[in-house]
């Protein structure tokens, strides 16, 4: 009897010191849960969006800021027949971001000149130069009476950071985004007046700012990018990626199998693809779109800004689609009439009636 007195008396100091240890350890310990959640998003993200929202996702960047800074010039560049014309910068995301400005001269409107941001199409960021590409265009639109705001994006020429693509980063909308908001501080922009031009990639940022921003009055893009990122994946480029890409860099196209083999295909995760789809938000839009695209462009397919005008007219949203016959992506042999179509646009949008 003792010997089992003993054995009861030990089991029973024995329970009593863990259950001890067991209190003092929980009064101090809050446990970490973030790995079981990561563990838990990652078995689950096939089946839906993500518990927290992926950086491309268009809610994710509704939710950033966009600060921008103030605009330094850096450069006075030569005149031109009715404008002026800098190399200046910007800040976006700590990074010194460079810019073509131009700027009319004569007397400034009471509240300030109409602003064309200009997001520029694919360049080989190394061969990348701000005065270079695009002088005809942003000449056309220096001419008639806007500022215009040419954004390097980062990693290009001598602005600061790394070069992204346009696709699988946001950084390249977040340098626009910066660039609208610094432009909307400078002295001779008026802030409420403020269109947005895109060509190709290009186009495919005018679009995802449009459905994050307020503060664009109106958009103008050429044979963009604007295709769902399901039609990225499955109707651009898909048969024959690495002989039309050939040349370029690896993260230029190394987006498309990152997201499948993290979220899936669109077939089986379109919960996701969805949600950094800007087609997806054009019901948001905050001001009219004008579409320019040639039936035979062979980078960029004709059909994306196609469905681009049919969703837009979907939800109402008021939209212009000018296709073009025997032209090339950059409309060479109708820039002029292309271009006159845009100016007329911007005014009547973005100019209206204060032409002083």
């Amino acid at each position: 009897m003792k010997f089992i007195s003993l054995k009861k008396i030990i089991i029973s100091v024995a329970v009593l010191g863990v259950l001890g240890a067991l209190v003092s350890f929980r009064g101090n310990f809050i446990p970490d849960l973030s790995f079981q959640k990561d563990n838990t998003t990652e078995d689950n993200n096939l089946g839906g969006l993500q518990e927290s929202l992926h950086p491309l996702s268009i809610e994710y960047m509704r939710q950033q800021t966009y600060p921008g800074s103030d605009i330094t010039i850096e450069q006075t560049l030569p005149s031109a027949s009715n404008y002026n014309q800098y190399i200046a910068s910007y800040k976006s995301d700590g990074l010194q971001i460079y810019v073509l400005l131009t700027v009319p001269q004569g007397t400034k409107p009471k509240n300030g000149w109409p602003v064309i941001i200009f997001n520029h199409g694919y360049i080989q960021p190394t061969e990348y130069r701000t005065t270079e590409r695009y002088v005809a265009y942003v000449d056309a639109f220096a001419r008639n009476g806007y500022i215009v705001f040419k954004s390097d994006y980062r990693g290009h020429g001598n602005s600061e950071g790394k070069a992204e693509g346009g696709y699988g980063s946001n950084a390249y909308t977040i340098d626009v985004l910066n660039a609208l908001s610094s432009i909307k501080k400078y002295k001779d922009a008026d802030p409420n007046r403020i269109g947005m031009w895109g060509h190709s990639m290009g186009g495919g940022i005018t679009l995802r700012s449009m459905v994050i921003s307020k503060d664009i009055k109106a958009g103008v893009i050429w044979a963009g990018v604007v295709g769902s990122y399901s039609d990225l994946l499955n109707n651009w480029r898909r048969k024959d990626l690495s002989r039309s890409e050939a040349g370029a860099p690896h993260w230029a196209t190394g987006w498309r199998q990152r997201l499948i083999d993290q979220y899936g295909t669109p077939e089986k995760n379109q919960e996701f693809w969805n949600s950094i789809s800007a087609n997806s938000y054009v019901k948001d839009i905050f001001g009219p779109i004008q579409l320019h695209h040639a039936k035979d462009d062979s980078h960029v397919p004709f059909n994306f800004s196609e469905k681009l005008n049919k969703e837009l007219q979907e939800v109402n949203k008021p939209v212009e689609f000018y296709p073009y016959e025997g032209n090339d992506h950059n409309l060479t042999n109708s820039f002029n009439i292309a271009m006159e179509r845009s100016i007329e646009f911007f005014d009547r949008y973005v100019k209206g009636g204060d032409n002083e």
